[in-house]
């Protein structure tokens, strides 16, 4: 695309007036524009799949939106903030796996398409008839309301328009919406559903509004980049003030939201190339993550400036544990900007799944650089790492966990409160792509009773959370996935189970209620017993419920709850009551 550019542009050469150069330009658009729209077609078909709601789509989200610890993998449908509407088949095909979870994806179904492809609707409420009864029948086969069921092609065969549930707000979802996927069926990834031709009315253009500029010769997370305000002059945007860069290798990354016609909720381009000076500098395409790789947003993407700012800005470069695929002509540097001292013209082109551009365009001056400190000891982005940096702290890194090469800094603050003193690992806007090892040794005798109800609390600066801690050798150890504050503390206490009715007389009830809440890690299990027999409740947040079914018969009953949390403390509540 970038050499036809070329060509075309040194036709340019002859043109002597103004006005033919601007006809050009807009030809050069429009072949552009044809060029990238017959690639989408030979890649994917364009009449396949339709609309799985009765209503227009209209965009809450779109494929490769920057969320926290993912790329989002799909269309997120707006359902005109209710739920209950149906939900069709895409294409034709079979219901191949039907998944039940707390968080994630809720309530989901996939289909199997013969053209290759699976299509996945997520946050659903109930299937329709026929597969709600078969998982009901699982579920109480598994006595277990988590299930993950894989269906062979002959059992639930679908034609394209047929009902197959109706949309919900189940999983981590925080309003009423269709999520919907288009993936590889071989590869199982989730593919940019917005290419495949679904009747999707967007004529808006990427909407940057600011810039972030990094020394790369630098470490990533021991600088603060310096921040530019974009503003629209003409038809391109740039930068409010002058851009002074000192050093010879800079870093780009933009804060830029996309929008689609009638809905407000922001979205994120397709493509973005950067170029200095005219030269191709790097491509993103955003199509074709992996959940296996989907983790790496924490690097593709300023995980400090997010953290810090609550903002995300998109790197132009690839940061060196950044594994993943979406990078195309990226230079020498990675993506980075090598610069002679001077005056340099940065230019990025951001465009979305329907073609609409936008033009970032500023000049940039680059003077001498000035030597920085550099730290006593670091940890390497591609090594694994063992630090003893107590003798009751250890901390053990896999050569996958870090991003960058970051300064090695601990702290420890003493707390004769808790059963450790709070140790500070890095810092909390450094973020881990893998689980590693933290070790600590209490500093002082655990009681017998307490040695196996130990928990590792996490501190970020601004909340708490645990989990348990396993004792070895007179260490605590546990697996965890951030940097930040950690210390020891004693978890004896049951989780409490509240009862939501107001009376034990239920006969013009639709459902039981339970609230359950875990204080120091969280809930291993909820099981619930009715007349001696498990019975499904589903948990909604820190809410379990249980719907009036045929395994509630009229009458008198007796219902016994148990909660344990992860260090297997335990909260029965016996109850009787009346349908």
């Amino acid at each position: 695309m970038f050499l036809s550019s070329v060509i075309f542009f040194r036709t340019c050469d002859s043109m002597k007036n103004s006005l033919t150069f601007i006809v050009a330009i807009f030809c050069l658009y429009f072949t552009q524009k044809k060029a990238i729209a017959q690639e989408k077609i030979s890649k994917y078909p364009q009449d396949y799949f339709r609309n799985p709601l009765d209503i227009p789509i209209l965009l809450a989200g779109n494929f490769g939106e920057c969320r926290p610890g993912h790329f989002h993998s799909g269309l997120d449908i707006k359902t005109e903030g209710i739920e209950n509407h149906a939900v069709h088949a895409a294409a034709d095909g079979y219901v191949s796996r039907m998944k039940i979870e707390k968080g994630g994806f809720g309530h989901a179904l996939y289909i199997t398409h013969p053209n290759g492809f699976t299509t996945l609707y997520a946050h659903l409420n109930d299937f329709n008839p026929e597969l709600q009864k078969f998982l009901r029948k699982k579920q109480y086969e598994k006595q277990s309301w988590m299930v993950d069921i894989n269906l062979a092609p002959d059992q639930f065969p679908v034609k394209k328009g047929e009902q197959i549930a109706w949309s919900g707000n189940t999983g981590g979802s925080t309003a009423p919406h269709l999520h919907f996927e288009i993936r590889d069926t071989k590869t199982e990834h989730p593919l940019n559903g917005a290419l495949f031709g679904l009747d999707i009315k967007d004529t808006q253009p990427p909407l940057p509004t600011a810039i972030a500029i990094y020394n790369l010769n630098n470490g990533f997370y021991e600088q603060t980049p310096t921040y530019y305000k974009l503003v629209k002059k003409g038809t391109v945007y740039t930068v409010q003030e002058p851009v002074i860069f000192e050093g010879a290798k800079a870093g780009i990354a933009i804060s830029v939201n996309d929008f689609m016609n009638d809905s407000r909720n922001t979205l994120n381009f397709y493509k973005a190339v950067w170029y200095l000076d005219d030269s191709i500098q790097g491509k993103i395409t955003l199509d074709d993550i992996g959940y296996d790789v989907t983790r790496y947003v924490n690097a593709y993407a300023d995980y400090k400036t997010k953290t810090i700012k609550n903002d995300w800005y998109q790197c132009m470069f690839q940061m060196p544990g950044n594994r993943l695929s979406v990078y195309e002509n990226l230079n020498k540097e990675k993506g980075g900007l090598l610069l002679t001292e001077g005056v340099h013209t940065v230019k990025i082109e951001l465009t979305d799944a329907f073609d609409n551009m936008t033009i970032v365009d500023f000049k940039m001056t680059a003077t001498h650089e000035t030597l920085t400190a550099t730290c006593e000891k670091k940890w390497l982005f591609d090594q694994s790492e063992k630090l003893n940096a107590s003798n009751n702290l250890q901390v053990s890194l896999g050569d996958h966990v870090l991003y960058d090469n970051v300064c090695a800094v601990t702290a420890k603050k003493d707390d004769m409160k808790e059963y450790s003193a709070r140790y500070k690992i890095l810092e909390s806007y450094i973020p881990a792509h893998e689980y590693f090892t933290v070790k600590i040794k209490p500093n002082k005798p655990v009681p017998f009773a307490q040695r196996n109800k130990i928990a590792l609390i996490y501190n970020d600066g601004k909340t708490e959370s645990g989990k348990v801690a396993t004792q070895e050798n007179g260490w605590y150890a546990a697996k965890v996935r951030d940097f930040g504050t950690y210390y020891l503390t004693t978890d004896m206490t049951a989780p409490t189970i509240q009862n939501l009715q107001k009376t034990n007389d239920l006969t013009k009830a639709a459902n039981i209620r339970f609230a359950v809440k875990e204080e120091t890690t969280s809930i291993k299990e909820f099981r619930a017993e009715l007349d001696g027999k498990w019975i499904l409740f589903e948990p909604f947040g820190g809410v379990y419920v249980y719907k009036f079914d045929e395994y509630c018969a009229k009458g008198k009953h007796e219902l016994v709850v148990k909660v344990k949390d992860e260090n297997d403390n335990e909260r029965i509540m016996n109850w009787e009551f009346v349908r």
